[in-house]
């Protein structure tokens, strides 16, 4: 691992990104994008998570955050093992889900390629953090996160992608509720 994507600065803001196995997009049901909602509430609440602005695409979750406890790595590591836990139940009972086999099978074969797991691997292992050091660098990932389900075709707007804190930056905590770090504006 690359002497950059690791965390120095245990106190620092960070910019990070990280995908499900194989890129599958996995986040195209409700229920599903509720996981990481209900994750991330949790991680501010009990776990020190100060969250700035995020993204939540089929395949992968952008975050700008910080480890209040001075533990970003056990934060995220934490954040992962609760969401994919619940991410394969809610597949594994949703009546609805299509592609529960395939899915799951994915998983395994994912959870096989790696020697220290024992059943499922859901998340690719990196997090690739950055950590942010000015207001410049800060801006410009705020508006790579908020651009991304633009630049992927799925709006025109990034106020119109519903798991973006782009709305929260027009006043609508309605989805997700973010901290205010002062330059958000």
């Amino acid at each position: 691992m690359s002497r950059k994507y690791k965390f120095h600065n245990k106190s620092g803001l960070y910019f990070v990104s990280f995908a499900t196995v194989y890129w599958i997009d996995v986040f195209t049901r409700q229920l599903y994008f509720k996981v990481l909602v209900d994750s991330v509430d949790y991680c501010r609440k009990e776990k020190g998570m100060e969250l700035y602005a995020y993204c939540f695409m089929p395949s992968h979750v952008h975050f700008i955050c910080r480890s209040s406890n001075d533990q970003p790595m056990e934060l995220l590591r934490d954040f992962k093992k609760y969401t994919s836990k619940k991410v394969i139940e809610a597949i594994e009972n949703n009546p609805q889900e299509s592609r529960k086999d395939w899915l799951l099978s994915m998983f395994k074969k994912a959870g096989k390629d790696k020697g220290n797991i024992t059943s499922y691997q859901f998340w690719q292992h990196h997090n690739k953090p950055i950590e942010l050091w000015s207001d410049k660098v800060i801006k410009q990932k705020i508006d790579y996160i908020h651009n991304n389900p633009v630049e992927s075709g799925f709006v025109t707007n990034p106020i119109d992608w519903k798991y973006s804190s782009a709305r929260n930056f027009q006043d609508d905590q309605s989805v997700l509720e973010i901290d205010d770090a002062g330059f958000m504006s």
